[in-house]
């Protein structure tokens, strides 16, 4: 199988720009450049922050730049989402016995569990006794190998003004997962907006770039400072699912650099 990832689209009201850039705009190109290229794409997947304020004209927007797409997307929320307004206008997306956005998908020979890290009024990631017994109970029935697909990450990244905001209280989700961890093959978040990969008590990580703003690769600033961000090019993943191998690409899909052969 292979499926997309996007993350961080920051939609706004109106389609107007933030921090200089389009959001809106972004994203239609994205969504231009995947059906193009990646014509055989069986899913997307956005792990949150789909818009910036959680207004409703933002999730309109993402309905309508989203609808040509031909294959399944599934949504996350983000620490700048509105779960009630995402429910609004994506009404068939599905939540938990307790109103959370979780749910689970067969991604050809995986299990994709989405879980929600949204907590009203504050940046960083929350991760509930609720939400963690739902998760604990997919796991355990789980029937296949396992990607967790989470707005925030469960662990530092070494970008302090970042991890201050990551998933502040990691108690339930890792009381979740423990006994379980080899069944998780493959992490996938976003809220960082870089390209990161690696491992986390051998369970592997990725996430990427946003498509309309970054955060600046300073792993030494003072958390007080802020959040550095930089216009750098945006991404999405391209992730071929195998039996015995997980494989991420990522697109640059805004560079025009011409190509050229190698040879000679």
């Amino acid at each position: 199988m292979k499926f997309i990832h996007l993350t961080d689209t920051h939609l706004i009201e109106g389609g107007v720009d933030l921090y200089g850039s389009n959001p809106n705009q972004r994203l239609r190109q994205a969504v231009a450049h995947l059906m193009a290229h990646q014509p055989d794409a069986q899913a997307v997947v956005i792990t949150g922050d789909l818009t910036h304020y959680g207004q409703a004209d933002a999730y309109d927007q993402l309905r309508d730049i989203l609808s040509p797409v031909p294959c399944p997307v599934h949504l996350i929320l983000g620490n700048h989402d509105s779960r009630d307004t995402l429910k609004t206008y994506f009404p068939a997306i599905e939540n938990d016995a307790n109103g959370f956005i979780q749910y689970t998908k067969v991604f050809g020979d995986y299990l994709a569990i989405f879980l929600d890290t949204n907590e009203p009024g504050v940046s960083w990631g929350v991760f509930c006794e609720k939400r963690a017994e739902w998760l604990r109970q997919q796991l355990a029935s789980a029937q296949k190998p396992v990607l967790l697909f989470m707005h925030h990450p469960f662990f530092p990244i070494g970008i302090h003004s970042m991890d201050a905001i990551s998933l502040r209280d990691t108690t339930h989700f890792m009381n979740a997962i423990q006994g379980y961890e080899s069944r998780i093959h493959q992490v996938f978040f976003g809220h960082i907006h870089r390209p990161i990969t690696g491992s986390y008590r051998n369970i592997p990580f990725f996430t990427l770039k946003g498509t309309n703003h970054q955060v600046a690769l300073e792993l030494h600033a003072d958390a007080s400072e802020g959040i550095p961000g930089r216009l750098e090019a945006p991404q999405y993943a391209v992730v071929n699912l195998l039996p015995d191998q997980i494989l991420i690409h990522s697109e640059d899909y805004l560079d025009e650099q011409p190509r050229f052969s190698l040879k000679g």
